[in-house]
């Protein structure tokens, strides 16, 4: 702050007002510290059907759905309804796991939709 940005009037020494008083607020680094630890959930998402009401109903043990995509196409990893990342799926120790082959620059669902119809 240069003397130019001091109200006119304000005697020297003169404590400056509330509103141009230095920031007392975190810096970004400590702010970003303090939500990294916040859980999100993450989904996979390997496919999706539309289907009508009728065909819902008549699902039961057994019912096989068609996700109309082959098991070698990338899956796609969600936090909310944001794509963050495309990856493969493995296996770890018998569990299902998934292997990061791109991260996305957090495209939302219906912009992804657009761009691959």
């Amino acid at each position: 702050m240069t003397t130019d940005d001091l109200p006119a009037g304000l005697p020297d020494g003169a404590p400056l007002p509330a509103a141009m008083q230095p920031s007392a607020a975190a810096p970004p680094d400590a702010r970003l510290e303090a939500v990294l630890d916040v859980d999100l959930p993450l989904v996979v998402r390997f496919g999706r059907a539309v289907m009508p009401l009728r065909a819902l109903a008549d699902l039961g043990p057994g019912s096989v759905i068609d996700m109309g995509r082959s098991p070698d196409e990338p899956v796609e990893l969600l936090v909310g309804e944001r794509v963050i990342a495309r990856g493969e799926v493995v296996i770890v120790s018998g569990n299902y796991g998934v292997r990061i082959t791109a991260l996305t620059g957090g495209e939302s669902g219906p912009e992804l939709e657009a761009k691959t119809s």
